[in-house]
């Protein structure tokens, strides 16, 4: 078996980078993590909330790191009222977490929350430099990894140089030596720091300008399209199933992997609903819990795609036992976002229900959602009853084609 080596993580302030170790046999070895959490003690508003406990929200996370190429060691969890605002932690807690990353031989530590500049700091001070990792900065990276196209590039970088500003004074700790006999702070690194600051805030005024192209751009396609077709787009939770859904409806090949995150880059294609009707329809980014709002601000240009459909298919994953609760992180990024076209709930993969359960759970997710139409994208079950649910639902909408209505 391959013997190995632990690495050293550098992390940049906009995500992480890993040096990772080389195996006897060539092959670069996983980064190894624990994943960390807290469970708050009360459930306010900003809390975890049903149906995410730690343990389930760590799972999540868990899938996040797969995602990225991690492999989990283990977890842990503390129940506290809420996050220790310099350590995360409990400091006894935060050692503990030190001794396990030099028991298992972990290279990183990621946390189930985006870490304030200072809760960065102190938790470093605790496990070592350059060993946190938190939840934006994850994915953060997947989204990079997964971005394709120059439009999707761009957005990333946008979102991950917003992160990086204000982190950069942890960054130059290294250079925090330079105090003068008056106890005044100044030196070079001071300057480099400020020069660094203003870098990355000029690079956020350039890729906006170009994102601000961008929407123009696509903005004008979709008034082109809307002329002759009306506009509908997937939204849901990350690996509800959209885009094997936009396959099975229009024909198109895009990528479809189990994956959280496998879809940045919005495809449209052309859906005929039968008759003379057509649609277009618009694979979307998938939202997911905690889903950082510097990345919802960066895809600004993609998720107009959703604010200006005429209808949105809200992709559900019946098969999750987490389906309400995933449900109501869309349908409140939506809000978030302004979208406010009509929505048809689509029950999706209910070829995943194990048949002795699959009466009982279909009967609960109506009591959720009693109008949502019941589909498998890979068995194509209920994709005529879809179709004719959207004939139906789009006449009524104001500004379509008056084909739609004459033809329904």
């Amino acid at each position: 078996m391959a013997q190995r080596r632990s690495g050293r993580h550098v992390d940049s302030g906009a995500g992480w980078a890993e040096e990772k170790p080389r195996l006897i046999d060539t092959r670069l070895a996983k980064p190894r993590a624990i994943l960390v959490a807290v469970e708050p003690t009360s459930q306010g508003k900003d809390t975890i909330g049903p149906p995410w406990s730690a343990v389930e929200s760590l799972d999540e996370l868990a899938r996040l790191a797969d995602t990225g190429d991690i492999e989990v060691v283990r977890t842990m969890s503390q129940r506290l009222p809420s996050a220790h605002p310099r350590t995360y932690f409990g400091e006894g807690k935060a050692r503990e977490l030190a001794e396990w990353l030099e028991a298992e031989e972990c290279d990183i530590a990621i946390f189930d929350d985006e870490l304030s500049p200072s809760q960065q700091k102190g938790i470093e001070a605790i496990i070592g430099s350059g060993k946190v990792v938190d939840r934006t900065q994850l994915i953060l990276d997947i989204f990079a990894a997964r971005a394709h196209t120059k439009e999707g590039a761009l957005q990333v970088e946008l979102a991950r140089t917003k992160y990086q500003i204000p982190r950069l004074r942890r960054l130059w700790t290294h250079l925090e030596r330079q105090r003068g006999g008056t106890l005044t702070r100044g030196g070079a690194g001071e300057t480099q720091m400020e020069t660094d600051r203003r870098a990355l805030q000029g690079t956020v005024r350039r890729l906006e300008r170009e994102l601000e192209t961008v929407r123009a751009r696509r903005s004008e396609q979709r008034r082109s399209r809307h002329e002759k077709w009306p506009s509908v787009a997937l939204v849901g939770y990350t690996n509800a199933g959209k885009s094997t859904l936009l396959n099975t409806l229009t024909g198109a090949k895009v990528g479809a992997r189990n994956q959280l995150f496998a879809t940045l880059d919005p495809t449209t294609r052309r859906w005929s609903l039968g008759g003379n009707g057509a649609v277009l329809l618009t694979d979307t980014v998938g939202f997911i819990h905690k889903l950082p709002a510097t990345l919802v601000a960066a895809f600004r240009a993609t998720l107009e795609e959703a604010t200006e459909a005429d209808l949105l298919l809200h992709v559900v994953d019946a098969s999750s036992r987490h389906a309400p609760g995933q449900a109501t992180v869309v349908l409140d990024e939506l809000e978030a976002i302004g979208a406010k076209s009509p929505v048809i709930t689509v029950l999706n993969k209910i070829d995943l229900i194990p048949a002795d359960r699959k009466t009982e759970t279909l009967a609960e997710l109506h009591a959720t959602f009693p109008d949502a139409v019941v589909v498998s994208a890979l068995s194509k079950e209920g994709v005529g009853e879809l179709a004719d649910r959207v004939r139906a639902v789009l006449p009524f909408l104001a500004g379509l084609p008056s084909w739609m209505a004459q033809d329904s």
